[in-house]
């Protein structure tokens, strides 16, 4: 085949564009990835990405190019999702958003990229929820609130905004549950006569509805056809209220400030219309079981929990009956009272040894000296002893030497503490059984000083000590069978109780060990002479004593905290409502409080503890002192000084000597000056004179309501009493109501 040279020439430019074109494209790769990493270091992700794609849809074989791109979005990736995850620490949902569109242009398929889409759409619902929330609390709809906060929660435990308004949120619906349980008539102090003679009850609520402005809800079971008596006059609308209630077996639940649910009084009904409350107690110094007895004990509380692990109790009933187990946690849960004991145990022994003598041979030899031959004649036979002949000892020694243990030791309230300085004696044991053989086994035997302490710290700051002291220590060995080894064990033991005050160091001794012994040995008959007995025998005297002396100093480190209710008498219901508000009504009379500077022997005839509306009675905390109405004769008891204000106070208590004692040091002279801490308390312990066996008294302070009790024996007659005890047939009777025209009242005032 011929080619022209116009067409050989052609076919020469057309190779070298083709070389020229194959030349510039494999450059264009490398000039892209290095292009794509300037533009990655700026922190164009994207624009570093497209162009790597784009060299690649140019060249789609070329697989450096391909691994660029892949390098390049996995790079992006990661250091966007570090973006994304300070943005989502930093709560800025606006940033996270931003840098999520970001992945999704860069690298869409990517998991990371996925899995920040999915933290997106969550967080963008936590967001709606937590704006809910906001929006129901704005409403007053605290329940939706609750429900949306939790739901958030359960998803993000640690959000603090959630948390924070969940908080808000059960602050609130605390207070109307508080509210709502402690809720009263609007109208309830307002005063008001009925009477009525075998009316309907309806008619009766019917009057007092109209009086007092109030609506009355009768259930379906209450019989308004029920006739009643009623004669009271000048008594609030609460208390008539809970009077009529109360005589004719019927409940009520306040709907409002002046509505009134009345329903009858069975179990079933009130667990049908009464609200309960639920309340957890973590209780700190008491068990959980014993929480739950006292509970179902006294306020018949049966919907209980514990939880030993937490040592919790939860209970569910009305808020009449949480409010008493509230005063029963009160005086149970109180922290255990602690004491350090520092102990001083000393065992001094005293030895004392006297040898004295001449040992005389015990065998004397007739024959021929070292030889084993047999005699044939007598001749050359001779007397013979052992060399030397005779011994002289003369010797004495002298002995002593003392065991000191010095521990401290920390116990609570009537728990023991034990103290062990020995060792531990191995004993073996072999025991032989048919048929299978012998075998062997050891048991440890405690040989020393062991010391038992149990502390029982009294309210007046004594402490009583139950005390047992073993001192052992072996006396000698005694062989058993097959080969075996027993000891045997000489002990002292002594165990008391002691009362000792606070710092009071007691001494235990006399465990005394008195060994004394004499051995004489030589020329029988000889040796038992008097004077000239010591040049035929020797004689060994031997004596041995040891004492072990106890001291013990208690200190206490905390005592029981008495609650300010401990000895008072607290409302508690009825048998059948615990709880429950009392029937009887409030009295009127208002009791004058002596000051702390008016004396100390108290109002004639005035009851110890009375006090008015406006003093300790009316509920509120006040500066003052609190404590038992009634004492005994010598008995120790505490009263509490209450700083309710926000800043520390510094006063003088003071008592009257000729009637009590204060037993805190320091009040030695009947006054002791005190600091209570701010929003705090100050105990106080006192003791009543044994000799007193009637007297009212105060304790008085600088500032602040005294308090008033009495020091009574029980066998000592109370003039008060007395003048309780009037004739009823001697009180002239009233004369009956009537209407006007004459008739018989009935009707309401």
């Amino acid at each position: 085949m011929t080619m022209s040279k116009h067409s050989f020439i052609r076919w020469r430019l057309s190779g070298w564009g083709l070389a020229a074109s194959l030349m510039l494209a494999a450059c264009a790769g490398p000039a892209a990835i290095e292009e794509a990493e300037m533009l990655s270091r700026g922190g164009q992700y994207e624009s570093a990405v497209a162009r790597l794609q784009g060299a690649l849809k140019e060249r789609p074989e070329d697989r450096a190019l391909r691994l660029a791109v892949l390098k390049e979005q996995d790079r992006a990736v990661a250091a966007l999702s570090a973006q994304a995850h300070a943005a989502r620490d930093a709560g800025q949902p606006d940033e996270l958003k931003r840098v999520f569109t970001r992945m999704a242009q860069i690298a869409p398929q990517h998991p990371r990229t996925q899995a920040l889409r999915t933290e997106v759409d969550r967080l963008q619902r936590r967001a709606r929820l937590f704006n809910d929330a906001q929006a129901a609390v704005e409403a007053k709809t605290f329940e939706r609130a609750e429900a949306s906060l939790r739901e958030l929660l359960a998803e993000e435990p640690h959000n603090p905004r959630a948390r924070n308004l969940l908080n808000r949120v059960e602050d609130i619906r605390a207070n109307q549950a508080r509210k709502q349980a402690t809720q009263t008539l609007a109208v309830g102090t307002k005063p008001v006569t009925l009477e009525f003679r075998e009316a309907p009850l309806k008619s009766v609520f019917e009057a007092l509805a109209r009086a007092a402005s109030l609506n009355f809800v009768f259930d379906k079971d209450v019989r308004g056809d029920t006739k009643t008596t009623v004669f009271l006059r000048n008594i609030s609308v609460d208390e008539a209220l809970r009077v009529i209630l109360g005589t004719q077996q019927l409940g009520y639940k306040l709907l409002n400030e002046n509505t009134v649910l009345v329903f009858p009084a069975t179990q079933q009904k009130q667990r049908d219309v009464l609200d309960t409350v639920t309340k957890s107690y973590f209780l700190a110094n008491t068990d959980p079981k014993q929480a739950q007895a006292l509970v179902r004990t006294v306020a018949k509380t049966r919907d209980i929990f514990i939880d030993e692990r937490l040592n919790l109790m939860v209970v569910r009933d009305t808020p009449e009956v949480v409010r008493l187990i509230d005063r029963l946690m009160q005086n149970l849960d109180v922290a255990e009272a602690e004491v350090v004991m520092e102990l001083e145990v000393l065992e001094v022994s005293s030895t004392k040894v006297d040898e004295i003598g001449l040992s005389l041979p015990e065998v004397f030899n007739y024959g021929v000296p070292n030889s084993t031959a047999a005699l044939s004649s007598v001749s050359g036979l001779r007397w013979s002893t052992a060399n030397p002949a005779a011994i002289a000892t003369l010797k004495s020694s002298r002995g002593m030497s003392n065991l000191l243990a010095n521990p401290s030791i920390r116990a609570r309230n009537r728990e023991k503490a034990k103290v062990l300085l020995g060792e531990k004696l191995p004993v073996f044991t072999t025991t032989s059984t048919a048929n299978v053989g012998v075998s062997s086994s050891v048991s440890y035997l405690d040989v020393g000083l062991k010391l038992e302490v149990e502390p029982q710290v009294q309210l007046d700051g004594d402490v009583t000590i139950k005390v047992a002291l073993e001192v052992s220590s072996v006396t000698r060995q005694v062989a058993g069978p097959q080969n075996s080894i027993a000891y045997q064990i000489g002990t002292r033991q002594a165990s008391t109780t002691l009362r000792i005050r606070d710092g009071e160091t007691q001494i235990l001794a006399g465990l005394i060990s008195d060994n004394e012994s004499r051995n004489s040995s030589g020329v029988p008959g000889l040796h038992d002479l008097p004077i000239a007995g010591r040049l035929f025998g020797t004689t060994k005297d031997s004596r041995d004593k040891t004492e072990v002396i106890l001291l013990i100093t208690p200190r206490v480190v905390r005592n029981v905290m008495q609650p300010s209710v401990a000895g008072a008498m607290s409302p508690s219901g009825t048998e059948a409502q615990p709880g429950a508000m009392p029937m009887t009504l409030r009295d009127d009379a208002q009791a004058v409080l002596p000051t702390a500077g008016s004396g100390l022997g108290g109002l004639p005839g005035a009851r110890p503890g009375a006090t008015g509306r406006a003093g300790a009675g009316a509920g509120a905390p006040v500066l003052g002192l609190t404590g038992p109405e009634e004492v005994l004769p010598g008995a120790s008891f505490q009263v509490i000084v209450n700083n309710p204000t926000a800043q520390p106070i510094t006063t003088t208590v003071t008592v009257d000597s000729t009637v009590l004692d204060i037993a805190t040091p320091g009040g030695e002279s009947g006054r002791i000056s005190v600091t209570v801490p701010p929003k705090g308390r100050k105990p106080l312990m006192l003791r009543a004179k044994a000799e007193v066996t009637l007297s009212d008294t105060i304790v008085g302070m600088d500032a602040g309501e005294p308090l008033r009790l009495r020091v009574r024996n029980p066998a000592t007659p109370d003039p008060a009493d007395a003048a309780d005890n009037v004739d009823p047939t001697q009180l002239e009777a009233p004369p009956p109501a009537t209407n006007p025209d004459g008739s018989p009242a009935n009707e309401f005032h």
